[in-house]
């Protein structure tokens, strides 16, 4: 049986875990009054106990003369008494428990009960502010949608009058674009439809919309007026970034231009449904909400009541069910408002998003979780064996075909080993995220929130390890197999397209439309590395700094992707120079672009988080990631160009940005080092029970960041000895980027608890007029 302080922990809210009854502590508590107990010997503890049962038979008389005379008084509910002050102004109850009967060990029970009234207040106190934030945002989001169904409603109606034909709300028309309007071609139907769409306005500003008579700023080009309506709703991008964009205004909802001098009115049909979905979506987050605090109640009841049963049990008195009686009537269990509030977003939802389809309202509103299949273990395992057998068997092969001999060691490694470090490191990276995921689940970092995935299909730890291993078992496959065809006696020409075809294959997997081969995982990772390409046009979500920190890790991988892709070319034209792809000038340019890529990125970034936050902790931290383009452009030139002038430059920059980026890793991304802090050098909260693991972790990420030290060495070794070296330090790095991640996950988990968000912030589409600046 599992005991219920693991089921606790196993359940609370992590956002909210410093708000929940204190289990542990009046656990703690009770093992004191316990051993207060203990100078007393085993069977004086007994006596004391048949003492207080055969103490007990005058009550038990009492009860019985209360209950024939009808008083009803129960004498076990004078043990304590549990007081109920109104403070303030009459919102706030506090609640003190005196004892009324005394205790053998009357200062720790007294101890007790006032640290019980202390778990008691804090419940009832949080409670209180969630309830209240929630109704009033369920309150906020049933405006919105009542704004909703009336503009959908005038606008159905004036379009239906206009056009009898149509009975829809959004009907087609022959030019299919967004915007649809009705002519009118006389005055009179003019006249008509400027006091219908004043009539639009009028019932829409009451309702909260805000508009804005742009008469006197705005015109047509023929110098009409123009009427416009603004209504603040999310830039648009990436469907997931829906509930994260700053607010952007649309202009010309309702207007009133013409070309022939008439009125026309038009209805911009994508922003309409754009704003059903935000509106949507804040319900569907509202109820998920309101779960939550309703699990963060009945978990905290059944708390009260086991740590009440084992104060009964050590003290051998009965106080529990007068003390729970007052927990019961508690604003936290006796108010019925989120409960009624869960019923209403039922009912809305159903009503108004799912067509009256409970079934399917309730798809949204509780998803499933994906449950994890044991199928997905057995392939795991299967493709581990798999790729096992298969590099063996390709060890052996190569040393049977000489592959590795200085006659033909050159052209085979500068074919085939750019291919196999490409997947090799991304699969050694998956497999690091996998870690990740798994260890976040373990610490019950809610890293599904802070990234903004979607419950129901983001990925988890056995499937970072699936994919991982089915990558890596392809790619062995086909080395083999291009090994086994060259021993055959094919020539380099005909084979060395292999390596392109396996990454095209590849390619076309990561961009399949259909709804296999975790679709919802691919068209993120696709959208992510778009908004990260084109920064700084696109506001930057934790998802996208993230997936670019990651990049800056990966250089070595794009740049063997460059080479793989030029021999692939190069085998596909029967081009057998492989001098084409290893020296030259435009090489070099593309090896300095790509070194500078990942850096450049992520500091467009910095600079757009600080445009649009106005925290000059970005500009900072871009001067990181300028100092690190700085250096890997100077080892690159050193690389190519080794002289005593270089090897300084070189060492200059690469100690300033190391040092540069081992204060951000330490201080701002892991929030280490702070002067202050309860655990020397390290900060207050700390999710890891063990320390040490810390400081170990400080030093490890110390030592492999100075790994470039490597790269100006250059030592006598010969080129397969060289490509060993590179693929060695660039997995060092790739696990130096997965050991950094848990930690500054860890820091981002703990710094959203301080503020106790447990769902997204979904901002609404249209602005109240109270609230118009």
């Amino acid at each position: 049986m599992v005991k219920f302080s693991k089921e606790l922990e196993a359940q609370l809210i992590p956002e909210w875990k410093e708000k929940f009854v204190n289990y542990w502590q009046l656990k703690k508590q009770i093992k004191r009054i316990k051993q207060a107990k203990v100078p007393k010997q085993p069977q004086a503890i007994e006596d004391e106990c048949v003492h207080s049962v055969f103490s007990s038979i005058p009550s038990l008389a009492r009860k019985v003369a209360a209950k024939f005379s009808g008083s009803g008084a129960d004498p076990d509910t004078n043990i304590i008494k549990v007081r109920r002050k109104t403070m303030g102004d009459g919102d706030e109850e506090i609640y003190e428990t005196e004892l009324a009967q005394l205790f053998s060990e009357e200062d720790e029970v007294r101890v007790f009960f006032a640290k019980l009234d202390d778990e008691l207040n804090k419940v009832n106190q949080f409670y209180k502010r969630q309830e209240s934030e929630f109704l009033e945002k369920g309150e906020m989001i049933n405006k919105q949608l009542q704004i909703l169904l009336d503009l959908k409603e005038i606008l159905g109606d004036r379009r239906r009058k206009s056009s009898p034909s149509n009975t829809g709300f959004f009907p087609d028309s022959p030019a299919r674009d967004s915007n649809y309007s009705a002519s009118l071609g006389d005055s009179d139907k003019a006249n008509s439809q400027i006091s219908q769409t004043e009539e639009i306005i009028t019932r829409l500003e009451k309702n909260g919309i805000n508009f804005v008579n742009s008469t006197t700023k705005t015109k047509t080009k023929k110098g009409k007026p123009k009427m416009a309506m603004r209504i603040d709703i999310p830039a648009t991008r990436a469907a997931r970034a829906i509930t994260a964009a700053t607010s952007m205004q649309w202009e010309d909802l309702v207007s009133s231009p013409s070309k022939e001098g008439g009125s026309v009115e038009f209805l911009n049909k994508r922003k309409v449904e754009s704003a059903e979905k935000i509106i949507r979506k804040a319900y569907v987050e509202l109820y998920r909400a309101l779960g939550l605090l309703k699990k963060y109640s009945s978990l905290n009841m059944v708390a009260f009541i086991k740590i009440l049963k084992k104060f009964d049990k050590v003290s051998c008195q009965k106080a529990s069910a007068s003390y729970l009686r007052e927990v019961k009537n508690s604003h936290f269990i006796s108010s019925d408002k989120v409960v009624r509030l869960m019923d209403e977003v039922e009912s809305i939802f159903t009503k108004h998003f799912a067509n009256n389809d409970r079934k399917r309202a309730m798809k949204f509103l509780r998803p499933q979780q994906h449950k994890e299949s044991h199928m997905v273990t057995f392939f795991v395992g299967l493709f581990t064996g798999c790729f096992v057998s298969l590099f063996c068997v390709y060890a052996i092969l190569a040393h049977l075909c000489g592959i590795f001999s200085p006659r033909t060691e050159t052209a085979y490694i500068e074919t085939v080993y750019p291919v196999f470090s490409v997947f090799a490191l991304l699969s050694l990276h998956l497999f690091m995220y996998g870690c990740n995921l798994f260890m976040w689940k373990n610490t019950r970092i809610n890293y599904i929130f802070i990234f903004e995935f979607q419950p129901s299909t983001a990925l988890k730890y056995r499937d970072a390890f699936l994919i991982c291993t089915t990558f890596m078992t392809a790619v062995v496959g086909a080395m083999v197999i291009h090994l086994m065809l060259r021993a055959a006696g094919f020539s380099p020409g005909q084979v060395d397209a292999i390596p392109g075809i396996l990454l095209l294959i590849f390619i076309a997997l990561l961009i399949f439309p259909f709804d296999i081969f975790y679709r919802p995982t691919r068209y993120c990772f696709i959208g992510v590395i778009r908004n990260i390409i084109c920064s700084p046009f696109y506001k930057v979500l934790l998802v996208d700094f993230f997936m670019a920190d990651q990049l800056t890790s990966q250089i070595p991988l794009l740049r063997h992707l460059e080479t793989t892709s030029c021999h692939s070319f190069a085998g596909i034209f029967k081009i057998h120079n492989h001098e084409v792809c290893h020296s030259g000038r435009l090489y070099m340019e593309i090896t300095y672009i790509i070194s500078f890529l990942p850096y450049y990125w992520r500091a467009m970034q910095c600079a757009r988080r600080w445009f649009d936050d106005g925290d000059v902790n970005h500009l900072a931290n871009m001067g990181k990631y300028v100092s690190a383009m700085v250096a890997a452009g100077a080892r690159v030139t050193y690389s190519r160009q080794s002289d005593h002038v270089w090897f300084t430059i070189v060492l200059i920059t690469s100690v300033v940005a190391t040092i540069y980026q081992l204060y951000w890793d330490f201080v701002k991304d892991w929030g280490f080092f702070n002067p202050n802090s309860r655990n020397p050098w390290l900060r207050d909260d700390l999710i890891l029970k063990n320390k040490s693991i810390y400081y170990l972790s400080i030093a490890l990420n110390a030592v492999l960041r100075v790994a470039w030290v490597e790269t100006v060495m250059h030592f006598k070794v010969g080129p397969a000895q060289s490509r060993m070296l590179e693929f060695l330090l660039a997995s060092l790095e790739v696990i130096r980027r997965g050991h950094w991640n848990f930690y500054r996950l860890e820091n981002e988990h703990l710094n959203n608890v301080g503020h106790y968000r447990v769902v997204k912030a979904v901002p609404l589409p249209f602005r109240e007029i109270d609230s118009d600046s």
